[in-house]
């Protein structure tokens, strides 16, 4: 059968959107508009949605249609990675960019970008995308596309976190996906060699005369700094399992290949969410062994997390026993040129290990989001609480990398805690007025709060 669509679905998808309309449209003038939604993957406080300003998002879940012939599908904005990947797998396909875990939502990666070991050949998400149903700040539900009358959008709606309107359903592009998926782990002894290699492998997609379609990487100190590449193959001699007793990112230090189920490599992060487990004990075997299995997942240890940050509790028996910290939690996209320096100034000032590493070429450009489409950058993910003293500001550390990624002509994606005045924050993230150009032509009426207030004064 050459295409797999559901007619009925796409129709009580139509009648869903109305219903959304008319909820939107009743909600109270003069409050906030926030989303009520089953996931999140911010690292930042988000303020739970009052019942009479919360618009119920939760059921646009779903996957509408795969069409494997134009390998495309019609997504529902509120779908999970996890639920996409499953469904277009069963076809032999997968989105270019599917992002490090599960419950990440594609309308989510959509509108606050991300980067995974494609994207130094597919770009981010919103590069797979052609075309998006979105319900603006005013009311309205538009079509973007990126050459149509709300061309604007489209281009302006990654990075503007929600500020904007919301994504009801997205078409995208699909590529052809095999079974399984070989791992070469390679060391490398500086950042320098690291991107010297990057570069090569960006250019010929290969590697010791082998494919390439993925790489990323973890920067455990100066001299160790581990390439991972990986490539889709049609049979794999065994098949390694992270999902137990082993954790995945030790795997790179203590073999030179492996292999994984395609599906298990895409959510190989997801079990201890990168290696920040450990702040649960997860590394300790026995405690492992414990803990259930379907409990080992970034949005169950994301929620602890959080919890545990907007109470404060781990911060008040720091502090009780002498130990303040801060919390560290965050993504620097730097030019491939400036990750040696960044690297350099973050093992001296910050210290956090490992870090992880992440290259990346945009296809298209975004207009709230300045990286230059096909020049080659460095998403590097640091996760950690480092120790500071009491007579430091509470966030000093993170002003320090802030200062030192805008001098290095990087900027940060805003899932986390941002601590920008609002005059630099938008320098950096106003496009130059185009921001407050796409607020006034879809939420005039300023229902939405704006990115500012949503990203950084968390309102």
């Amino acid at each position: 059968m050459p295409t797999s669509t559901n007619s009925a679905a796409m129709a009580e998808h139509r009648q869903a959107v109305e219903a959304l309309r008319q909820s939107y449209r009743a909600l109270p003038q003069g409050s906030p508009v926030r989303l009520v939604k089953r996931t999140s993957n911010l690292f930042r406080p988000r303020r739970a949605p009052d019942r009479a300003t919360g618009l119920d998002v939760r059921h646009f879940d779903k996957v509408l249609s795969i069409d494997p012939v134009a390998r495309t599908a019609e997504v529902q904005g509120m779908t999970t990675f996890e639920d996409l990947a499953d469904a277009t797998l069963a076809h032999g396909l997968l989105p270019p960019v599917v992002l490090d875990f599960k419950k990440i939502t594609l309308g989510g990666g959509v509108v606050g970008t991300g980067a995974e070991s494609s994207s130094f050949r597919a770009g981010l998400p919103h590069d797979q995308v052609r075309e998006m149903e979105i319900l603006t700040g005013d009311g309205r539900v538009v079509v973007a596309t990126r050459d149509n009358e709300h061309a604007d959008l489209f281009h302006g709606f990654p990075h503007s976190y929600g500020s904007l309107g919301y994504a009801l359903r997205l078409q995208i592009d699909l590529e052809p996906a095999k079974p399984f998926v070989r791992l070469r782990h390679v060391r490398m002894d500086s950042v320098e060699s690291w991107i010297s290699a990057l570069r090569r492998i960006t250019e010929d997609r290969a590697w010791d005369g082998e494919p390439v379609d993925f790489v990323d990487g973890v920067y455990f100190g100066p001299d160790a700094v581990h390439l991972v590449l990986a490539d889709f193959t049609d049979r794999a001699p065994y098949l390694s399992d992270y999902t137990g007793s082993k954790v995945y990112y030790w795997s790179l230090r203590q073999r030179g290949a492996d292999f994984l189920s395609t599906r298990d490599y895409l959510w190989r992060w997801d079990t201890d969410m990168y290696w920040t487990s450990r702040l649960f004990g997860l590394e300790n075997p026995v405690l492992r062994r414990l803990w259930p299995r379907r409990a080992r997942n970034a949005d169950l240890l994301r929620r602890i997390q959080m919890f545990d940050r907007r109470f404060g509790f781990t911060s008040r028996v720091r502090r009780a026993v002498g130990r303040p910290f801060e919390w560290v939690l965050q993504d620097a996209d730097l030019p491939a040129e400036s990750v040696g320096e960044f690297m350099a100034f973050f093992d001296a000032e910050i210290g956090i290990k490992p870090v992880w590493l992440c290259p990346m070429r945009l296809r298209e450009p975004i207009s709230l989001y300045p990286m230059e489409p096909g020049k080659l950058y460095v998403s590097l993910g640091f996760w950690w609480l480092v120790p500071t003293s009491p007579d430091r500001p509470a966030d000093y550390l993170n002003r320090l990398i802030e200062r030192k990624i805008a001098e290095l002509g990087g900027h940060k994606p805003l899932y986390s805690t941002a601590h920008y005045g609002e005059d630099e924050f938008w320098r950096q993230y106003g496009g130059d007025g185009a921001y407050w150009r796409l607020k006034d032509a879809y939420d005039a009426g300023r229902r939405l709060p704006d990115l500012y207030d949503k990203c950084v004064l968390a309102r």
